[in-house]
């Protein structure tokens, strides 16, 4: 059923932890009724729900592995069939494999590339119909795509750097219907995800020197990267 609102309408996929919930906050704190998209934290869904009804927004969540691309198509047609259509995509959905290129297998090699790199082009394509004139897409991307990361990033690195070239691209594509598309390329960032992120041991120990704080960026100052 579609209700009708004034306040735009947004769809954020992987919303239900790190840097996705924090922008899906974000941007019900900016006036946007947001649905986002989860794989299987029901918990970490209810409490971006909470926290996107807390600053008046509509809040809806949709089970979709990104690497199903059945799933994410009928994620994002159920978001705009309930908002009425859709004024901002983010995608932000990604994968984090540490995979040393001489030991990575088949498997492991291809869910990284669903998710990161199908996955992306699945949600933009599934998303164009429904977004208005002037509709809004932000991926969220890697610095990795234009830096060296740590050895055992390499497959993670060309998954980001693909959807960097991807949306260069497809920023003249879309222009001519009024989308705009932009790529963030954000560095490792305090989050529950990268809390217990230390493979092989001792890589976040050596990751840290390379920061002043010896800290990783918080989500309250990155979130404001995409909508403000």
């Amino acid at each position: 059923m579609t209700v009708s609102s004034s306040r735009r309408r947004a769809l954020v996929i992987g919303g239900s932890r790190g840097i996705g919930a924090a922008i899906a906050q974000r941007l019900a704190v900016d006036g946007h009724d947001v649905a986002i998209t989860h794989v299987s934290r029901p918990d970490g869904a209810q409490a971006s729900l909470d926290a996107i009804r807390a600053h008046g927004g509509r809040a809806l969540a949709f089970q979709a592995d990104s690497s199903d691309a059945d799933a994410l198509r009928r994620a994002v047609a159920a978001a705009a069939q309930a908002f009425g259509g859709l004024d901002v995509l983010v995608v932000n959905a990604g994968l984090y494999r540490h995979t040393p290129i001489d030991s990575v297998d088949l498997p492991t090699l291809d869910q990284l590339l669903a998710v990161n790199i199908r996955g992306v082009v699945l949600a933009i394509q599934a998303a164009l119909p429904h977004l208005s004139g002037g509709g809004r897409i932000i991926t969220i991307g890697s610095n990795t795509a234009v830096r060296s990361g740590s050895p055992g990033s390499s497959l993670y690195a060309m998954s980001k750097a693909a959807v960097a070239a991807l949306v260069r691209e497809l920023a003249l594509e879309l222009a001519p219907s009024g989308i705009t598309i932009n790529n963030l390329q954000p560095g490792p960032t305090a989050t529950d995800i990268t809390a217990g992120l230390d493979e092989p041991p001792g890589w976040m120990k050596s990751l840290l020197r390379g920061y002043p704080w010896a800290a990783l960026p918080s989500l309250p100052r990155s979130r404001h990267w995409p909508v403000g």
